[in-house]
Formats: C-alpha cells, sequence, structure tokens
C-alpha cells in the first residue's frame, strides 16, 4: 500500500495529475518543485528543491517515500536519476512520466538496478482526465509495488498497455512525434501562404477546421512538453523524414500521376487501416458533427 508519495515537478499538470489522484487513494502527498508554487491543497507538503542538486533535507523526504513519481521534463529527469537513487528504500517505486523511455529505463538500470521502477506515458493531455483514455507502461526493474501501481492506474480508469522501452518509442513516434509534426507542417504551411487564420474560420470545411483545432491547442500548450516529443525521442528525426517524404511521394503522383494512380495510393490507405477502417470513419463522422 501506497502510504507516502513524492511527486517531483508536482506543480506541472502531469505532477498534478498524479498528486491528485494519489491523494483520493488515502495516501500523504508531497510536491517537490524547483519553482515556488502557491498552496491549491492544504492536504498537500510543498517543498521548493532541486533533484539534480539534491540536498540532506530532500533526501529524508525520498527516503520517506513509499512512492517517487517523476513529473520532469526528460533531461531534467536523466540528470535527476543519479541524484536520488542513493536516497530512495530499497522497497520503494520509482515512477518516471517521460514521453520518451529508452534513455530514462537505462539511467534507472544504471543508477538505480535495485529498486522497482516503472514508466509511464499517459498519452492524453492531464486535463482529459484517466478514464478511458491509455497509458504506455514500460516495466524497468520488476517488483510487487510496479504491480500496485499499475492496477492503482488501471482502478483510475486508464487503459493500461505494457510495452518495453524501445518499442514505446517507436509507438510514440507513429503516435505523438507524427501527428504533432504534421499539424505544426501544416500551421508552418499556411503561414507561409499568407492565407490567414480568420478568413480561413470563414470557409474551412471540416477537416480544415479539426486541424486548425489541433494547431490552436498545440500552439496555446506548454513549449517544453513538445519540445520533449519532437527532440528527445530517437525516433524523431526518421519520423518526419517519412513525413517529408510521403508528401513527397504525394506531390508526384498528383503531379506526374495520373486519378488511377490516385485512386491506388487511397486503396493503400484502405489496406493499411483495414479491420479498422469503419471504426476510424465513424468517428471521424462524429468529431465532424461538432466542427
Amino acid at each position: 500500500m501506497i502510504r507516502h508519495a513524492v511527486v517531483v515537478g508536482g506543480a506541472g499538470a502531469v505532477g498534478a495529475l498524479f498528486t491528485e489522484r494519489l491523494l483520493e487513494t488515502g495516501a500523504a502527498v508531497t510536491v517537490v518543485d524547483s519553482a515556488a508554487s502557491a498552496p491549491s491543497d492544504e492536504r498537500v507538503r510543498r517543498i521548493r528543491g532541486d533533484v539534480t542538486a539534491v540536498d540532506a533535507g530532500l533526501a529524508a523526504e525520498l527516503g520517506r517515500a513509499d512512492l517517487v513519481v517523476l513529473a520532469l521534463p526528460d533531461a531534467v529527469a536523466l540528470a535527476a536519476v543519479p541524484q536520488i537513487a542513493g536516497a530512495l528504500r530499497p522497497d520503494a517505486l520509482l515512477v518516471d512520466t517521460l514521453s520518451v523511455k529508452q534513455p530514462i529505463t537505462d539511467a534507472i538500470r544504471a543508477h538505480a538496478p535495485g529498486v522497482q521502477a516503472v514508466g509511464v506515458n499517459p498519452m492524453f493531455a492531464p486535463s482529459l482526465g484517466f478514464p478511458g483514455r491509455p497509458v504506455a507502461a514500460v516495466t524497468v526493474n520488476e517488483g510487487p509495488r510496479t504491480e500496485e501501481f499499475l492496477a492503482l492506474v488501471e482502478g483510475w480508469g486508464a487503459h493500461v498497455v505494457r510495452v518495453g522501452a524501445a518499442e514505446h518509442d517507436r509507438l510514440a513516434g507513429a503516435a505523438q512525434v507524427l501527428p504533432h509534426a504534421a499539424v505544426l507542417g501544416f500551421g508552418l504551411t499556411l503561414a507561409g501562404l499568407g492565407v490567414s487564420a480568420a478568413d480561413l474560420r470563414e470557409v474551412a470545411p471540416p477537416p480544415a477546421n479539426t486541424l486548425l483545432a489541433l494547431l490552436a491547442r498545440i500552439a496555446s500548450g506548454t513549449p517544453e512538453v513538445y519540445w520533449d516529443v519532437q527532440a528527445a525521442n530517437p525516433e524523431a528525426s526518421g519520423v518526419r523524414k517519412a513525413l517529408a517524404d510521403s508528401l513527397h511521394r504525394l506531390a508526384g503522383v498528383v503531379e506526374a500521376g495520373s486519378e488511377a494512380d490516385f485512386a491506388a495510393v487511397l486503396t493503400e490507405l484502405r489496406d493499411y487501416l483495414g479491420e479498422d477502417l469503419a471504426h476510424h470513419r465513424d468517428t471521424c463522422a462524429r468529431l465532424f458533427t461538432s466542427v
């Protein structure tokens, strides 16, 4: 049972999401953050500290915890692992929430080989909450607390998908790097064409409105989140190149091919979607009723 949890980076959206859910379980929660934050819940103890330079007070706090959650940018979390490894109890659980798993998995195994650890990646914006949402999970060092924590996440309504670190990063490249790059490319192209968003809104059909909505969501988000997705994932460069190659191929079909060649591309894509074609088509129809 998790009685005392420390959420490092708890002032951020992801950290706050885990803090709220852990409080609901009855756990005592301490939030550690390098930035000062106003108390939003009297049940939470707040410490201003830097996990890349752990002092005696912070080490003692980490040593009391059953669970330590690293809700940090990738580079900060990687720098923190060697610092906090020696402070953790042998029976504690270390959880990271990074969007890229291979480097953090290697770091934990190198510096904290005896500590139970699991990496989770909520594949949704924290404001949406866990119910009905996928959470990718990479078991780093197995143990009873690892399973207890994943069962807890499932109890919060999430769909836990267990994968290895390399497979996680490959899937995240397709599920996060590619969509974000495509939407950002759409926005940069619009800006380059000189078409104003206000004028486009007046005539935009549902597909364009949907892309504009996605663009606005990303542009309004926290830059470091999207930077980590694009910059830290080892698959990212290949994914962006594949996107550029696909656009080049499409241009070639339209500019140098025929309608039959274009139809063949659509057939290829229908075959790729396979049995999921109807599901995604119907999902799109429901989305378009609201845009």
